[in-house]
């Protein structure tokens, strides 16, 4: 899990809003529907690698269990 202190510097690189935590695998903007992967612990922030959730119901899972 990613450290409380690093989780409350983390903002969106698009558009500098907050992300969800999704467990130990992704950081996700339900504003933009943006995922983005955490690889060994590392988040990576990176516009061009983050994945677009199109799907209704993947959002709605993400958002679910995702934390501030």
């Amino acid at each position: 899990m990613l450290d409380q202190r690093l989780r409350s510097l983390l903002v969106c690189p698009e558009d500098r809003g907050p992300l969800l935590v999704v467990g130990d695998e992704l950081l996700y903007n339900p504003r933009l529907r943006r995922a983005y992967r955490i690889e060994n612990g590392v988040p990576v922030l990176l516009i061009s690698d983050a994945v677009t959730i199109a799907d209704d119901a993947e959002h709605a899972s993400l958002v679910e269990r995702g934390e501030p």
